[in-house]
């Protein structure tokens, strides 16, 4: 098999002759150098921990005393001195994966993050950092200067395996090299690695193709098209990592913010940007980005399609103006015995002046009131036939103001609302809307209405967002966060900071000063971030894409300005109805010509039989389906059982599956999933309970439920009816990384047979 580095791993696979008592040794030499570096790469790492920790512990026993600018200045000190710890810890497994050796007898080694000695010379090169970049794309027709590329194994601190990729090999022998090469092949070891319930990331096995998209320059939206296993996640993570690395500067104030498409997605994945030096990313789903809102509720796929037309940002504009509503008729009210005339005019031109303000609906009221509260006051100055004077003026506005008759009158002209309560009553009451959806059709705006108490849905999320933009804060809210970044002088300021504290290299004065400004500064960007649903990042990566609607691209696109984006996906697994199976219709409305469109085309997860499988049924299915070519092969990757009947079904799927899960309880750990239509995920989770297994975790799902995961057996019951949704069965067939097994007792989907 030759992987897409164009090396010839079928001796790694198929197993090599026994090498000879010289070779053993040599190999043996060599693993014993690497030790000697790793062990000194990881004594640095502990001397830099132990370090950080002290200045830590300065700070703190320093206390709270001191001016609010002392204060100030040590919060920010122990924060930053807290992420870099936290760095340090996160990047303890694998810190040192490979090795190049270079055709001017330069050699260096590439690890998770840059480390230089005390004397500032470098000892580990970031995988991020253009030197390292000949670490991923050198092959022997292009090596790059490059005459060994050289893959370290590690297992805990201790090397375990090397494996050598001879480049240029006249020059390695020239330059005395070439004595104990050897390997099992990295690739072929990750992939053969039994699954954990976590995502590994891939950085010490990226290949040519991922890294292109990984490293390509943050310049609009890029869209990364790729079909099962190709590594679109991993390559996204990686490409975050790389982005905050490299525009620091520009990306570390406003942050990255990572979008999912579920909370069993985003633990699957929490872990991975930390382990490759990154800790401030904000990850979430849409759901996440609107708090204080449980979204609990399901609804047909006619009614979700509906909400995500970008139409529906018309209608939530036109339910906004309904709370700003216009008496029918003047209303007289007496305060103090004089009578005051709440008339149509006014109303009519304090809203105006409000709106020309520019201002969300909640926050504009206080215009509306206060406008409205002078015109009144102003009829009651009147009737004292021009012997008021300011202090009068002040009474009788405090009158106006205190008026129970009059609050209630303004509010009923324009009444503060929650984003909650605006969808509640837009989608329970027909006159609402009939009002705000005229553009629809009766049968639209049928499908839409329920009941006040039913719970938010998925679909309802962007219009939540749209409805908080135009609404704004609630009165009495506290007041949003402002991230401006630090002036000029504040920067100043930091670097004096750093010259008092004694600066270590470690902490800027940009970043310094960003974090003593306001009362904020023990909280890192992420945590700002979360906080203020205002917040605009610098760059925004969503994975899974294609099951976004125009109204979730518009709710993402308000926290982008700059419309910097790394956007993966596959059309041919879209499931939401809303979504889109072809890039260019959802990206040109969006991003014009500032898009791009790259394709991963090999499949390193899925053996070949289950790629070709999948790929069979898309085809029959007229899937989207993109070209796809898998990097191995196993035997007996697929097998079908057909059941005796469907009452059969359940207990012949959870043998299968304890099956597996015995033959993989030896310790090492595996995943088995079993992935049922939604009506069976009840019966099919109670009997694979009572199968009780050990040793191996067996978990039961809904195909929408296992998108973006991987597991080592994926057992698929009844094919046929999870293809009611087509996406949903070629996501549940493309999740194994050995074995497909598919139980069924109605005849199997085209393809599949």
């Amino acid at each position: 098999m030759e992987d897409c580095l164009g090396q010839d791993n079928t001796g790694a696979a198929k197993g090599m002759p026994m090498q000879d008592d010289r070779t053993l040794a040599a190999e043996r030499r060599g693993l014993d150098a690497e030790q000697h570096v790793v062990d000194g790469l990881y004594a640095r790492v502990d001397e830099l921990r132990d370090e950080t920790e002290r200045r830590l512990a300065d700070v703190r026993r320093e206390g709270p005393s001191g001016s609010p600018q002392n204060r100030s200045e040590r919060d920010a000190f122990a924060t930053l001195y807290e992420d870099r710890i936290m760095q340090l810890n996160a990047v303890e497994d694998r810190l040192c994966f490979g090795r190049l050796d270079m055709s001017d007898g330069e050699r260096f080694y590439v690890g998770r993050i840059g480390l230089s000695d005390e004397e500032h010379a470098p000892l580990l090169t970031d995988w991020r950092a253009p030197a390292a970049q000949a670490f991923y794309s050198a092959t022997a027709a292009n090596p790059g200067g490059v005459v060994n590329r050289r893959h370290l194994t590690t297992r805990g601190r201790t090397v375990v395996a090397v494996e050598d990729d001879v480049l240029d090999v006249e020059r390695l022998h020239e330059a005395g090299l070439d004595e104990g090469l050897a390997g099992e092949g990295a690739l072929l070891a990750a992939l053969g690695a039994r699954r954990t319930g976590r995502m590994g990331d891939i950085v010490a096995t990226i290949q040519a193709e991922q890294d292109d998209v990984i490293r390509a320059p943050m310049t609009g939206a890029l869209v990364v098209q790729g079909g099962p296993g190709t590594g679109k996640t991993a390559v996204a993570l990686h490409r975050a990592a790389f982005l905050l690395y490299h525009h620091r500067e520009q990306l570390e104030r406003r942050g990255v913010l990572l979008i999912g498409p579920s909370r069993d997605f985003l633990r699957y994945i929490d872990h991975v940007l930390p382990s490759l030096g990154e800790t401030g990313a904000v990850s979430t789903t849409l759901a996440g980005l609107v708090r204080g809102v449980p979204i609990t509720g399901e609804e047909a796929d006619a009614v979700a399609s509906i909400k995500g037309r970008m139409e529906m940002a018309d209608v939530i504009k036109a339910a906004v103006r309904e709370r700003q509503r216009l008496p029918r008729r003047d209303q007289e009210v007496r305060i103090d015995g004089r009578p005051v005339i709440i008339r149509r005019s006014d109303i009519k031109e304090a809203q105006a002046k409000a709106r020309r303000e520019g201002k969300p609906h909640n926050e504009a009221r206080a215009s509306f009131a206060k406008e409205m509260i002078s015109r009144l006051t102003t009829q009651l100055m009147e009737q004292l036939d021009g012997l008021g004077d300011a202090d009068d003026r002040r009474e009788l506005t405090r009158d106006v103001r205190d008026s129970k008759t009059i609050r209630i009158a303004l509010n009923l002209c324009w009444l503060p609302v929650s984003p909650a309560r605006l969808l509640q009553d837009l989608f329970s009451k027909p006159h609402l809307l009939d009002y705000a959806a005229r553009s629809f059709s009766q049968a639209e705006r049928d499908a839409l209405l329920r009941p006040a108490s039913a719970p938010f849905t998925e679909a309802d999320v962007p219009l939540l967002d749209e409805a908080a933009e135009l609404l704004g804060d609630m009165p009495g809210s506290a007041p949003r966060e402002r991230g401006d970044g630090a002036s000029a002088e504040e920067i100043e300021y930091a670097k004096s900071v750093l010259d008092t504290f004694g600066g270590d290299g470690m902490v800027t004065a940009e970043t310094l000063a960003e974090r003593m400004r306001g009362s904020d500064s023990r909280l890192s960007v992420a945590e700002r971030a979360m906080r203020d649903r205002t917040w605009t990042y610098g760059h925004v990566v969503v994975d899974e894409a294609q099951e976004l609607s125009p109204m979730a691209w518009r709710m993402l696109l308000r926290r982008c300005p700059t419309r910097s984006f790394t956007i993966v996906g596959d059309v041919a697994q879209v499931a939401s109805p809303a979504g889109t199976q072809w890039w260019p219709e959802t990206m040109d409305p969006i991003f014009g010509e500032t898009w791009n469109l790259r394709e991963l085309t090999i499949s390193y997860r899925i053996p070949a039989a289950v790629a070709e499988a999948a790929q069979a049924f898309a085809t029959g299915a007229r899937l989207p389906v993109s070209e796809l070519r898998a990097a191995r092969e196993l035997d007996d990757a697929v097998a079908i059982t057909r059941a005796d009947g469907a009452d059969a079904l359940v207990p012949a799927a959870a043998r299968i599956a304890a099956r597996h899960a015995s033959e993989m309880a030896d310790g090492e750990g595996g995943l088995v999933a079993v992935i049922a239509p939604d009506a069976m995920v009840d019966e099919m989770r109670s009997a694979v309970a009572a199968s009780d297994v050990e040793g191996t975790t067996v978990e039961v799902h809904t195909a929408r439920e296992t998108k973006g995961l991987e597991f080592d057996v994926a057992v698929v019951v009844e094919p046929a009816a999870i293809a009611a949704r087509p996406g949903d069965l070629y996501v549940a067939l493309t999740r194994p990384t050995r074995r497909l097994e598919i139980v069924h007792a109605e005849e199997l989907p085209t393809g599949l047979g």
